[in-house]
């Protein structure tokens, strides 16, 4: 009996798969691709909506059900993205510094079909090229944002070295609670030139795309534009640790505990890296680190003569988001704590 509800089960999948395969033809009848397939650009640096319409073959067969596949490469992740979708529009994040590539499929099925998924044969595609403009070379270089201890964030740049004189950097920045991009709300100047923007006043959300456009003017024309997109989550540097506790335990063991920062970081969020510098009595020292997701850490005993000095920073978990900022180093504290520390003066 078991083996006959098994082969039921085996025969129903078959069945499944049958009734759903894809193909480009049934019974001579083929599927068109899509028509009119458009980038728009609505000013949003960098997130661009793509749209199609129905292939006129199709227009007048109501009784079947339309879907469409859309794919485009993701030059973020260096791989195409595919999606699905009854709709004939769709918005994407792209790098506008590269070729923007989409291409769409129509997928169709119901009862003209006999109830199989029929996939166009071909695809309508477009790229759209690099719009070019700007002094070449003239872009800005090696730019990071920091969101330190997710009070407020800080983008920074370099000029290139090819930048005309007497050149003017603008930041311009969106994201999908705005309605269109909207200017640095505070430039950071060094010798009379931007090379940064403080977000300080503005409230920046989380697990969204911020989008950003570096750009600029100069005797000699535009300056070519820098593109950049990215989640403040994955940017945050947590303020330093500003008091580490160090006392001997049993057998002269070493118990250290630290305080987590003060601020809106979680502090399930945070592991740690403590440095542990041991100097011996003829002067050598020894250095260690070590990593915890704990506020505290005991470590074996120590000897005679020695002098043991600790710093910790702390660090974003991977659950917490994909990448971060280490922060700063503690102040460096030391059992005895007569002499100087060779990290003291860092």
């Amino acid at each position: 009996m078991a083996k006959k509800s098994w082969l039921t089960q085996q025969a129903t999948v078959m069945l499944l798969l049958m009734t759903w395969r894809e193909s480009t033809h049934c019974d001579g009848f083929t599927v068109e691709p899509p028509e009119d397939l458009m980038i728009v650009d609505p000013g949003h640096l960098g997130h661009l909506e793509i749209t199609w319409s129905v292939p006129a073959s199709l227009i007048n067969r109501t009784e079947c059900p339309k879907m469409y596949q859309l794919e485009y490469f993701n030059t973020y992740r260096d791989t195409w993205t595919a999606i699905r979708t009854a709709r004939r529009t769709y918005s994407a994040q792209f790098d506008l510094m590269k070729d923007v590539r989409v291409r769409v499929y129509t997928l169709l099925s119901g009862p003209c079909t006999n109830s199989t998924m029929i996939k166009s044969a071909n695809y309508t595609e477009l790229v759209q090229k690099p719009p070019g403009t700007g002094v070449v070379g003239t872009a800005v270089q090696n730019v990071v944002c920091v969101y330190y201890n997710m009070k407020y964030m800080e983008c920074t740049w370099e000029r290139s070295a090819k930048m005309p004189a007497k050149s003017q950097q603008y930041l311009y920045f969106w994201h999908k609670e705005l309605g269109q991009a909207e200017e640095c709300p505070k430039y950071i100047i060094s010798s009379g030139v931007r090379n940064g923007c403080n977000f300080t006043e503005i409230a920046l959300p989380d697990f969204t795309d911020i989008n950003f456009c570096i750009n600029g003017s100069s005797p000699e024309g535009p300056l070519e534009p820098t593109f950049i997109s990215l989640q403040i989550q994955n940017h945050v540097k947590p303020g330093t640790t500003e008091k580490l506790h160090l006392q001997t335990g049993p057998g002269t063991q070493v118990k250290l505990h630290w305080d987590r920062p003060v601020g809106r970081v979680p502090g399930h969020c945070l592991e740690w890296e403590v440095e542990h510098n041991q100097e011996g009595p003829d002067g050598k020292i020894a250095t260690a680190q070590i990593l915890t997701k704990e506020t505290s850490l005991t470590l074996p005993s120590t000897h005679d003569g020695e002098r043991n000095c600790f710093r910790v920073r702390s660090t974003l978990q991977k659950y917490c988001a994909d990448r971060g900022f280490w922060s700063e180093w503690s102040r460096p504290t030391c059992l005895p704590a007569t002499s100087t520390s060779p990290h003291e003066s860092h």
